[in-house]
């Protein structure tokens, strides 16, 4: 009979079933991590080739007074600099997966050198990263609030201001204030024995002064995406039922702009840990500057490497969630 089986049950439903929302999620987030692990090799295979186009090379920076000819090639050798760069960059490729960073010009484990000093760059970044996100949101609500009015003249023109500053002018000018002529907060960072800062006093001007850039440029995405949510229909439906003004800001304008913001957020993650070499040289810091400042200095491509490798798998994480927390908001939407 038309539409049974031959054990009289009724016949399956003709067509591709629907791939469920979490593996569609999953497909999605692995095709993300997939692309920027791909970008990630090249920029690894850049630094390669950019360190080996410097002046110099590993064996010459490192090299000791009164080392002959001689010497300096036995040192090469030992190094692998004989070889091709592009052979010595896959052998260090091939040792990433398991967490091998490769071994520096001066014969210590890049990971070891990057143990201590990378978690306190983090710790710096992240604590930026917070700020930034609760100041950015906090002033961009208030902006909005008000729109046209002398507070959202007045947060967005400052904002604009504080974008164009550079971290390393925002950091002597918070020393300048707060260090030299108030001696409220110290301006170099001391380290206990573990080597992480021995106050959280000394953490508070360092992470300002990455901070206060990337505020002024997240204070304007949220201004413009709170703008731009505020035409939406469902916004001038809740404006004419007469719902209170924070209401209508925290339960429907906060939440259709949070993709945007949330991008925002997530670009200003690479930005930070770029600015955190230059900020933590100012102050002193025990980050991975001063590892970065002395791995260009010795031409040590594993450590330049090492240090791209790891960063860029943070910057990747925070991207990745960035991408999720935008699927799930713009899905979210009704």
């Amino acid at each position: 009979m038309a539409g049974t089986l031959t054990g009289g049950e009724p016949a399956a439903a003709s067509g591709p079933r629907p791939v469920p929302a979490a593996v569609r999620t999953a497909l999605y987030a692995a095709g993300v991590v997939a692309r920027r692990l791909l970008l990630l090799a090249v920029l690894l295979a850049a630094v390669f080739a950019a360190v080996e186009l410097l002046p110099g090379d590993a064996a010459t920076a490192t090299s000791e007074r009164g080392e002959t000819a001689a010497d300096l090639a036995a040192r090469r050798r030992l190094l692998g600099l004989d070889r091709p760069v592009a052979e010595r960059f896959w052998d260090w490729m091939t040792g990433l997966p398991t967490g091998d960073l490769g071994t520096s010009a001066r014969g210590e484990p890049v990971a070891g050198l990057l143990a201590h000093p990378f978690p306190n760059t983090l710790l710096l970044g992240g604590l930026a990263l917070l700020v930034t996100l609760v100041v950015s949101v906090a002033l961009g609500c208030w902006a909005a609030a008000r729109p046209g009015g002398g507070i959202d003249r007045t947060v967005s023109a400052s904002a604009t201001g504080i974008l164009a500053l550079p971290e390393f002018v925002v950091a002597v000018a918070l020393v300048l204030v707060f260090a030299l002529w108030t001696d409220w907060l110290p301006a170099v960072t001391l380290t206990d024995a573990d080597g992480s800062p021995a106050s959280w006093r000394m953490l508070v001007l360092p992470v300002l002064a990455l901070a206060v850039p990337q505020i002024g440029w997240n204070t304007r995405i949220v201004r413009a995406a709170l703008a731009d949510e505020a035409k939406a229909p469902h916004i001038e439906t809740a404006v004419l039922d007469g719902l209170p003004r924070h209401r209508i800001l925290t339960h429907h304008l906060l939440p259709g702009a949070l993709p945007t913001v949330a991008a925002g957020i997530a670009t200003s993650t690479g930005m930070l840990l770029g600015g955190a070499v230059v900020v933590e040289t100012i102050f002193n810091y025990p980050g991975i500057g001063s590892v970065l400042a002395g791995a260009v200095t010795d031409r040590d491509s594993p450590v330049i490497a090492g240090v791209v490798a790891v960063t860029g798998a943070v910057i990747t994480g925070v991207l990745l969630l960035a991408d999720l927390v935008r699927a799930w908001a713009s899905g979210g939407r009704t």
